[in-house]
């Protein structure tokens, strides 16, 4: 069963995230939803990601992948934390007219304070598209809460 994620973080001012703001006028508008330990998200681009021609731009997919990851270490580790390495595979082509994407992120292992968050991204057409490792440095909650304004994870989850 699919359990949406609220997004605490809209009651914030000056809250611009490329990633997850809905208000950000170029940004992608990420919204999750949780499945057992896997966060998912599904996104259509418009055509100001496109690289070349019906292709999504390779950045924007890292951007993709970096942005769920980072809301796996907030709702299933429940702190925060900033991206310290991307380990980046574009596997097949992305096409623009092939969305909305599916994008899979799942806690893949913990070294002492890095989390390890493998993700996916698929096409319309359940092909895997791209898939990374995306390295977070996680703070303490007491800290993730000072400097990264991480609320507590009864933020994210309803009721």
């Amino acid at each position: 069963m699919a359990i949406p994620i609220k997004n605490p973080f809209t009651r914030l001012k000056d809250y611009n995230c490329f990633g997850c703001s809905p208000d950000n006028p170029i940004g992608l508008k990420l919204a999750f939803h949780l499945e057992g330990d896997t966060v998912i998200s599904t996104w259509t681009p418009g055509t100001d990601y496109q690289g070349w021609m019906n292709i999504m731009h390779g950045g924007i997919q890292a951007t993709l992948m970096d942005e769920i990851a980072s809301w796996l270490v907030m709702v299933k580790l429940k702190t925060a934390g900033v991206t310290c390495k991307m380990d980046v595979r574009l596997l097949k082509t992305a096409y623009m007219d092939r969305a909305p994407y599916r994008l899979k992120a799942e806690l893949e292992e913990m070294q002492r304070n890095i989390a390890i968050v493998k993700v996916e991204l698929f096409d319309n057409q359940d092909q895997l598209c791209a898939e990374s490792r995306m390295h977070y440095f996680t703070w303490p909650q007491h800290l993730a809460h000072q400097k990264l304004y991480y609320p507590g994870i009864e933020h994210f989850l309803p009721g």
